[in-house]
């Protein structure tokens, strides 16, 4: 019986990790945390049995501790909460589907506790890398890529050929506006921005694989993973999602993984690793397979990834800028105060506005990320 806790369990990552705990049968979940959303919360304690949950926010930490009162599970509230799910003594691995900076801490305690990452949540290595694959190394801890091209790339390095590799291309879909120039994008609404061709996601990340950032922050997240400069990770346009990253080597050879869009296939294969087991859904038929098309990305009008190259070269605390610019600027977007265009406007001025700190500890990471927070608020 392999036993997990999960952060952000009631997200869209949490809730497909627990389809696949539903259907193995042979997982025990210990733990679990969500931001807000106690009834969904509630109904997976019954479920799923753990002996921890956690709720961000405190008012409905209580309320939540009220309604399950006739079970025997731990209800805390904060960053506390989230640090011991993290540390829950059984589990053997903790899944990280927390959105934002806000999984750092947990990850790195979850470290410490000797526990495996099962890693969706992207801004821990692209804030601070530098800080979290050092201490996996020395707490003998694997990072297991939940991310479907950053489990591609694991994937197609099997066989223990990572000394051979040459460079990685990193696949994107081109999001709902592949194809369009900066003008035709200035009248964008949340709901267009939304409608992603290929994958469900939540609202932030969508809006982030729209603007190509989500695609910057894989870059950089696939720096520290797979420990190569950004200049050797090139994007490659694939629209219909069907390869999902490739490996070239030394000789020129290159390895790819293919698959339908389904995000259970690297959370289940970040889970059982190295074991490959069944999982039912739709497979590629490739006798219906018309085509699979290349483009290079657009990186003027979509220059959000122009300028997650420059971080990810950079490093320092201007990755932490950048995420946070674009974590902000996105929140603004949803709530319609300003405009689709803007989101990398916002970005560059924060980066540009920004005096870097090289090799930052977590503290100064999240002293950057408060006053990017500052600087957006008293401008936008």
């Amino acid at each position: 019986m392999k036993k997990i806790a999960v952060l952000g369990s009631t997200g869209s990552i949490g809730t497909q990790t627990l389809e696949i705990v539903r259907t193995n049968k042979d997982i025990q979940v210990t733990a679990l945390a969500a931001g807000s959303n106690i009834e969904l919360l509630e109904a997976q304690i019954r479920e799923f049995s753990p002996k921890l949950a956690a709720v961000w926010d405190e008012e409905k930490a209580a309320e939540l501790k009220s309604r399950v009162r006739d079970l025997d599970v731990h209800v805390f509230s904060g960053m506390d909460g989230l640090l011991a799910v993290a540390a829950e003594p059984e589990a053997e691995i903790l899944v990280t589907a927390i959105v934002g900076m806000i999984g750092i801490l947990p990850t790195i305690e979850a470290i410490k506790a000797g526990k495996d990452i099962a890693l969706a949540n992207k801004e821990t290595l692209v804030t601070a890398g530098h800080i979290i694959m050092p201490l996996a190394r020395e707490n003998h801890v694997s990072i297991l890529p939940v991310d479907s091209e950053h489990s591609a790339i694991f994937q197609s390095l099997q066989g223990g050929q990572e000394k051979a590799l040459h460079k990685i291309l990193l696949t994107a879909s081109g999001g709902p506006f592949r194809g369009k120039k900066r003008e035709e994008l200035a009248d964008i609404r949340v709901e267009d921005a939304l409608k992603h061709p290929n994958w469900t996601m939540g609202r932030k990340i969508t809006i982030d694989s729209s603007t190509m950032v989500n695609k910057g922050l894989e870059v950089i997240e696939a720096k520290w993973l797979f420990g190569v400069s950004v200049d050797r990770i090139q994007v490659v346009v694939q629209p219909q999602s069907i390869i999902h990253s490739m490996v070239e080597y030394e000789d020129g050879a290159v390895i790819a993984q293919l698959g339908t869009p389904d995000m259970k296939l690297p959370i289940q294969y970040a889970l059982y690793y190295p074991e490959r087991r069944y999982l039912p859904g739709d497979r590629l038929d490739f006798s219906t397979l018309s085509q699979i098309t290349f483009e290079q990305p657009d990186m003027e009008t979509f220059y959000g990834l122009k300028l997650a190259y420059r971080a990810g070269r950079e490093g320092g605390t201007l990755p932490t800028v950048f995420n946070a610019a674009n974590e902000r600027a996105v929140a603004l977007f949803l709530d319609r105060k300003i405009g689709y265009l803007q989101i990398p406007e916002i970005i560059q001025e924060c980066m540009e506005a920004h005096v870097n700190i090289l090799c930052p500890d977590v503290e100064t990471i999240l002293k950057t990320e408060q006053e990017t927070y500052e600087f957006i608020k008293n401008r936008w």
